[in-house]
């Protein structure tokens, strides 16, 4: 193969047989400029259900619809070349049977690109993965603390602590057994995200689970600081933008109030000196 040749965007068995390797890289993205950013860092990039608190100013994932996960999941796909793209089925897209889930399921693929779908929920939703992932669409399994619940869940807690953790490696083993290729393990104590991702045969991502998982996803806008409303115990931030881009529209705002910008290189002349263009 030419050392020129085109790199593919990996397909869901690839990032399954990543399991026990090098750890898998993700992050969130919801517009072209973020993916064509991510296009040569990450092995997958998740368009998640998160834009809805991220972008629109949701309080929670509850309000996202079918409409907001097609379009930021079209938007994403046109900045991406060699990373597959996985989106998020919203809440009330997939719950109340397997075919729902397919038809809407379909409906993203079709119009995004998507390499395949996530949906939160264990052995509850098993019957579900397992109809879509015969009828042709990867899913990728979301467990432990499932934003999509947290009416149910009683808040964005911890989840699995005790003898709650047996729950959760049932939900593990049976999202696997159902077809899954990927599984996300989200607020899980440390001991129990290492036992999950030692029992079980496809690759765990961690968000705020532990370092021995497969690999690891997080919500770009926590990681690079722009996202300022809370910081997530379990967010690492590789940069303050949120504070840069504040201090840099305050500078904006004084010299336009000064009457300093436009300054004369920011304005055009009446005639074009000649010999310029």
């Amino acid at each position: 193969m030419s050392a020129t040749a085109k790199k593919t965007a990996p397909l869901p068995d690839d990032i399954r047989a990543r399991k026990g390797g090098t750890p898998i890289v993700s992050l969130t993205a919801y517009t072209t400029p973020m993916a064509e950013l991510m296009d040569a860092h990450c092995d997958f990039v998740l368009v998640g259900d998160s834009v809805g608190m991220v972008l629109h100013g949701l309080p929670s994932t509850l309000g996202v619809t079918m409409e907001m996960m097609v379009l930021h999941g079209q938007a994403v796909k046109r900045g991406l070349q060699r990373v597959m793209m996985v989106v998020d089925m919203p809440f009330g897209s997939y719950e109340e049977s397997p075919q729902q889930a397919f038809r809407n399921a379909a409906r993203i693929m079709a119009e995004t690109g998507a390499g395949a779908v996530k949906l939160e929920g264990g052995q509850g939703m098993a019957e579900t993965i397992a109809f879509l992932v015969v009828r042709g669409i990867p899913v990728m399994a979301h467990i432990g603390l499932t934003p999509q619940s947290i009416n149910t869940l009683g808040g964005y807690k911890v989840q699995g602590r005790g003898a709650a953790g047996t729950q959760l490696m049932a939900d593990a083993q049976a999202v696997s057994e159902a077809g899954a290729f990927a599984v996300v393990l989200e607020k899980v104590p440390q001991t129990l995200a290492d036992q999950i991702t030692a029992e079980v045969p496809i690759p765990t991502i961690g968000i705020g689970a532990s370092a021995g998982c497969d690999g690891q996803v997080l919500v770009v806008d926590d990681m690079l600081g722009l996202f300022t409303k809370f910081k997530p115990k379990f967010a690492k931030r590789y940069a303050t933008l949120g504070e840069q881009a504040e201090a840099a529209v305050v500078a904006y705002a004084k010299d336009v109030r000064a009457r300093a910008f436009p300054a004369a290189e920011h304005v055009f002349a009446d005639a074009v000196p000649e010999g310029k263009s």
